[in-house]
């Protein structure tokens, strides 16, 4: 997932040259260093005065605040809910983090609010971070994957703000790996990703269109179980209140762009950020979210490798979201470790790896590049499958049993 050259014999087991591990721990002591340099300038976990440094980490303390108050409602009220974060972090600041999450989040964030905030913020990156990297070596099969993903660009923003998008890949990422062989484990994680609906959009037509019935049903009675669960704990009204929620978000964040259209890292994002309407932006968004669900039945009803497969439907939920932030880019590792995966056994077509190193320096450009280059690095992914699966050659052919153990 960096710049590098695979050897030219295939196989799953086929060595990888020392440039890659350079060019990836040189990533990864990026990361660390910038994390440092962050937190001894005051700009990341605690500022300069002591208290909290608020980014989107805030919005899921401040609501677990709330649930351990009793007021679990409250976190959809966006005047209480910016309340509690001030509280959270000790000062008032400018503008807000808002709580968009379904009720069943509200659990993980009433646990993460018993510990204080600085060291609920770290640990919550610390537990998720194993997670997803296991969830990308067991795509690749070999210990390789631990650094490829480690060395991920996208993983840096979702440390430095403390998002979800290792927890999320890591749901996505198990799930495509167990489907074949424990298909009921794989229907439990795809449950799990109700906690953020949009980003599991086409799981179901691609469970349905691969004949995956137990999958498709166990998720079903997971996601069911934790809405039950909400329900029991919250009582009746926290479903009123996240549905009430749901236009005030669509209209701060799609509509008048409170966060910065440049961020959003998806075709709506990139309209509104080139001055477009809201109704032109879904004039692009929502054909380009059809084009990825027909592309996805397409994909699992044919005889196409399950690899790629896999690789087609994690892209093309990003693709499908008009809501996707650089953080939730760490996701687009699982298509990628599905693509090593598959030319580490088949070998590597014409610049293929180039392509992929080209979404990665895409991706770690974001910084100091304000435009939603993760779209563009996730288009060019799925041009990589698309060149994949169009048109089929046989030995691209799924075995029966899947993807080797």
């Amino acid at each position: 997932m960096a710049v590098f050259e695979m050897s030219a014999a295939p196989g799953a087991g086929a060595p990888l040259p020392r440039l890659l591990w350079s060019f990836c721990i040189a990533l990864i002591a990026g990361h660390v260093v910038f994390l440092v340099a962050s937190y001894m300038n005051g700009t990341w976990l605690i500022d300069r005065h002591g208290g909290g440094v608020p980014s989107d980490f805030v919005d899921v303390y401040a609501a677990g605040r709330l649930v351990l108050a009793g007021h679990a409602v409250a976190a959809y009220d966006w005047p209480t809910h910016k309340l509690a974060e001030e509280a959270a972090v000790g000062h008032s600041f400018d503008g807000y983090f808002g709580w968009h999450y379904p009720p069943p989040f509200l659990f993980v964030a009433g646990v993460l609010a018993l510990l204080p905030y600085a060291v609920a913020y770290l640990g919550w990156a610390l537990v998720t971070f194993p997670a997803y990297l296991a969830a990308i070596r067991a795509i690749i099969g070999d210990r390789i994957g631990y650094l490829l993903a480690a060395a991920f660009p996208a993983v840096l923003a979702n440390f430095f703000v403390g998002q979800n998008g290792f927890l999320s890949a890591a749901l996505i990422g198990g799930s495509l790996f167990l489907l074949p062989a424990r298909p009921l484990w794989s229907g439990a994680l795809i449950g799990l990703l109700t906690y953020k609906p949009h980003l599991g959009l086409l799981f179901p037509l691609a469970l349905a269109a691969g004949g995956y019935w137990r999958s498709f049903a166990v998720a079903a009675i997971v996601a069911a179980l934790m809405e039950a669960a909400s329900w029991l704990a919250f009582g009746n009204g926290i479903f009123a209140a996240f549905a009430a929620s749901i236009p005030h978000t669509s209209h701060a964040f799609l509509s008048a762009g409170w966060a910065d259209f440049s961020k959003l890292q998806t075709a709506f994002g990139l309209a509104r950020m080139l001055g477009a309407s809201e109704r032109v932006a879904w004039t692009i968004q929502i054909p380009m979210a059809l084009a990825a669900a027909l592309a996805t039945v397409a994909v699992w009803r044919s005889q196409a490798a399950y690899e790629l497969k896999a690789a087609a439907l994690s892209t093309a939920l990003l693709l499908a979201t008009p809501y996707l932030y650089t953080y939730d880019v760490v996701i687009l590792a699982v298509p990628l470790a599905f693509l090593v995966r598959f030319g580490r056994q088949h070998g590597f077509l014409p610049h293929e790896l180039p392509a992929m190193a080209a979404a990665c320096l895409l991706i770690l450009s974001f910084p100091f590049c304000q435009v939603p280059v993760g779209l563009a690095a996730i288009l060019i992914v799925a041009g990589l499958i698309a060149r994949r699966v169009t048109p089929l050659s046989a030995r691209w052919r799924a075995s029966p049993d899947g993807i080797p153990a």
